[in-house]
């Protein structure tokens, strides 16, 4: 009810502004899901056995956890099973042709509750989100947008209501642009004072942040060269929350061969942050593609928080990867990563663990004459505190075009290291994509995941659940052909270029 009032209000807000054009597409989706449930219980402190481990246990064989001091110890038995409905609808539109040339309104919402769920589904709070609204202006080597928007950069995404200033010389391939205003939760569509962020109480700023940041570009037809700033500032002690900058370049020498890297500064802390480097090389037939890369990682922390006081130790990583096109109709692929990290610099003599790792996957796909594609894949990892390995594998089906049926499978073991619950999992389902017409989108969708817990305990009860999924997604437009664009957005430098 409340996805289906959200989209209503967004069309009936934008009505007035459809004299021209529009372009409105709602996204519904909706899921059932059932899955196990647990419940804590407890157990008097005299009343626990010694576990075949050593540790206590239950008479029943509960391994438990006893808190020092504490006459209880603690521990989760199954409980009922779990039944949650989620059902989200995203609405976006944008709006042009109000008497002025390159003026246009965008807008984005969702709203997302769960109906009959006897659990709480995570990201259903707030109900409803405003994920951007701002107007825009294009003309000719300038772009002003203003209310809630985005930008990304290697710096990450970066969510905030103000205005953006973007100045383009075609010519000669250069652009400058500068942005600020109060920023956005981050990964989130949420200030920091929003109810919902709660759980974090008087960890939490007091007031939402102050950002500003920008960037300046040069393309040519051998080389690309960007720098990026970005900073957040704290009102309420007028105090920087981050402050970094980057750098990203790429250079074409010859035709198919790109050399690319960047790299990022914390300014704030004095530390280099993300620093990596890569070849690529694509051949004339376009055939092969491969690429091979190095990389420096270290994990970015606002200065508000506690993390950075640990010092995150970064890790350096070496990795490849090639495609090929072998056959008529059948690709394959590889690619590999090791990575090892720096001393942490801390003394644990009664613990030994690794500091380096590995991964690869591989894979294959076969796309016959009939609209048939079958494709699957490996990927295997081994690191400090847990591994993983597995399959995973889906064969699809078109039907004249607009209808696809299919049928997927994987399976997952991940072992871990320093506890139990070592767990195995197995994935099969189908679905099925129905586009009747071009404004209608119909995805169904079901799956069953049977996982397995290894433990020594009766706690190594099963976790299978069943999940069944639907989609709709309606389009509507008025002034554009509905597999076009608007003219607003072909005037946008990314889609000319294209």
């Amino acid at each position: 009810m409340r996805s289906r009032v959200l989209a209503g209000l967004l069309l009936v807000t934008a009505a007035p502004l459809m004299g021209q054009g529009y372009r409105l597409r709602i996204d519904n989706w909706a899921q059932a899901v059932s899955y196990r449930g647990v419940q804590q219980d407890s157990i008097p402190l005299a009343d626990t056995l010694t576990g075949p481990t050593g540790g206590p246990v239950t008479s029943d064989g509960f391994a438990v956890t006893c808190p020092e001091g504490y006459a209880y110890c603690i521990f989760y038995r199954p409980g009922q099973e779990q039944r949650a409905n989620p059902v989200s609808s995203t609405a976006a539109l944008t709006a042009w042709g109000f008497g002025i040339p390159g003026l246009s309104i965008r807008a984005q919402a969702r709203a997302t509750t769960a109906l009959g769920s006897s659990a709480d589904w995570p990201g259903t709070e707030p109900w409803g989100q405003l994920v951007e609204g701002y107007a825009q202006y294009v003309r000719q080597g300038l772009t002003i947008d203003a209310g809630r928007q985005a930008v990304t950069s290697r710096l990450g995404y970066l969510g905030f209501d103000g205005g953006q200033l973007i100045l383009r010389d075609a010519r000669h391939g250069l652009d400058v642009s500068g942005y600020g205003g109060w920023g956005l939760w981050t990964g989130s569509v949420l200030p920091v004072t929003s109810p919902e962020l709660n759980p974090l109480d008087e960890y939490r700023p007091p007031e939402r942040t102050v950002v500003a940041g920008g960037s300046a570009g040069w393309t040519t037809s051998r080389f690309d060269v960007r720098a990026t700033y970005q900073r957040e500032v704290d009102p309420s002690v007028s105090y920087f929350v981050s402050e970094r900058a980057g750098f990203d370049a790429a250079l074409r020498p010859y035709r198919g061969l790109t050399l690319s890297g960047g790299g990022d500064y914390d300014m704030a802390q004095g530390l280099w942050g993300t620093v990596e480097a890569s070849l690529r090389y694509v051949t004339p037939t376009e055939r092969i593609n491969a690429v091979v890369g190095v990389r420096r990682y270290r994990p970015h922390f606002d200065l508000w928080t506690i993390w950075g006081a640990f010092s995150p130790v970064p890790y350096d990583a070496l990795d490849a990867r090639i495609d090929g096109t072998v056959l008529k109709g059948v690709q394959l692929y590889v690619a590999g990563e090791a990575y090892r990290y720096d001393n942490p610099a801390v003394q644990a003599p009664l613990v030994q663990m690794d500091t380096s790792g590995w991964r690869y996957t591989w894979g294959a796909r076969y796309t016959a004459p009939i609209r048939l594609t079958i494709e699957g894949n490996y990927h295997s990892e081994f690191g400090p505190g847990a591994a993983a390995r597995g399959f995973d594998a889906n064969l699809r089906y078109a039907w004249r075009q607009f209808l696809t049926v299919g049928l997927e499978a994987s399976t997952l073991d991940r072992p871990l290291e320093f506890r139990y619950d070592d767990a195995t999992a197995h994935v099969y389902g189908g679905f099925l994509y129905y586009d009747p017409s071009p404004g209608v989108h119909v995805e169904l969708a079901a799956e069953r995941y049977l996982e397995d817990r290894n433990r020594p305990d009766a706690a190594a009860f099963s976790w299978d659940q069943t999940r069944f999924s639907a989609r709709v997604v309606l389009t509507f437009a008025r002034g554009a052909d509905l597999a076009g664009v608007p003219p607003a957005v072909a005037q946008m430098p990314t889609v000319q270029s294209q």
